[in-house]
């Protein structure tokens, strides 16, 4: 049976991280839209607000929660405030992530923790605050965003493709840590899209061009694609979908 529409989330309590802009906003939206109530998580207080205020706009509810997820005490934070208000928690989206394109011999020590922080150990510390609440219930959810970087990569991105591959073997370990519990642990790994983390390449013709002329379907993806997918591996219809990664890149890693 199919049970992808306007209900299939209803009455189950969504947390995004990096849910301000780009891919995890796109998620949230399309987690609202089919029900959910969502809490959007990110340090920058003023584009949570402006977020959340387009998901009310198209009829969603949301939260919003201000919080830097590479910060333990602030995520223990903010486990004690989503359980003050959602009462417990059925879908963790770990979307945060930040990418620094340097050479290898240009990098700090400080600059390469942060990208690891930020895309990898924010992840353990979500999971390690929720996941205790999300057992025993017979569905949950966790969504960790992964990348096609951590399946191939291309000069400069050695920081980045290190922290989406490890994010990639925390979702296989944890999917089976979990598998009896009934909550599905999946990877996401988009390719190249539409958002800000890549604003500087889309607005450089040159630039741009090169990128889309690697894409096989001739286009940079829209944020949307990734909402859509995610809403469907929440549903209740894709129980049996678990310790893997689905990659949307238009192709690119076919090649």
């Amino acid at each position: 049976m199919n049970s992808m529409n306007g209900e299939t989330l209803k009455e189950r309590f969504a947390i995004i991280t990096g849910g301000s802009r780009g891919l995890g906003k796109a998620i949230a939206g399309s987690l609202a839209s089919a029900g959910a109530t969502v809490g959007i998580v990110s340090r920058e207080l003023s584009a949570l607000n402006a977020a959340a205020e387009d998901i009310r706009r198209n009829g969603g509810q949301v939260i919003v929660f201000q919080t830097d997820v590479t910060d333990e005490e602030q995520v223990l934070r903010l486990e004690r405030d989503v359980l003050a208000k959602f009462g417990r928690l059925d879908i963790l989206v770990n979307n945060a992530g930040i990418n620094l394109r340097k050479q290898l011999h240009d990098f700090s020590l400080t600059e390469w923790n942060y990208v690891l922080a930020t895309n990898l150990t924010s992840a353990f510390l979500m999971c390690r605050s929720f996941v205790p609440h999300m057992r025993g219930r017979g569905y949950g959810r966790i969504l960790n965003l992964t990348s096609i970087m951590s399946h191939v990569s291309i000069p400069g991105r050695t920081a980045y493709s290190a922290s989406k591959a490890g994010l990639l073997g925390f979702t296989k370990a944890l999917a089976l840590e979990l598998a009896s519990d009934g909550i599905t642990v999946v990877a996401i790994s988009p390719g190249p899209f539409a958002t800000e983390m890549n604003t500087a390449f889309i607005r450089d013709p040159e630039v741009s061009q090169t990128f889309v002329s690697r894409i096989p379907v001739g286009r940079w993806g829209a944020p949307a694609d990734v909402g859509q997918l995610a809403c469907y591996l929440c549903s209740p219809d894709a129980g049996f979908i678990t310790g893997t990664d689905i990659i949307i890149d238009g192709g690119w890693t076919a090649q």
